[in-house]
């Protein structure tokens, strides 16, 4: 997962998973920031899965 990080002029560290819209996160500590962003990205990554799927289930959407 790609994860860019830098650190802000009041001291917070924010890191961001650029290619998940939205996952962007603020911390005390780099690696605070980097456990937060990544935590975050997980989420985001399951609830698509679950909605994608809800999604096919619902309509009856299949690949073939």
């Amino acid at each position: 997962m790609n994860i860019e990080i830098e650190r802000e002029e009041d001291g917070r560290w924010i890191a961001e998973a650029p290619d998940l819209y939205g996952v962007m996160v603020y911390g005390q500590s780099q690696e605070e920031s980097i456990y937060r962003v990544e935590a975050l990205a997980l989420r985001v990554m399951a609830d698509q899965l679950e909605h994608d799927f809800m999604w096919r289930t619902i309509y009856g959407y299949t690949d073939n």
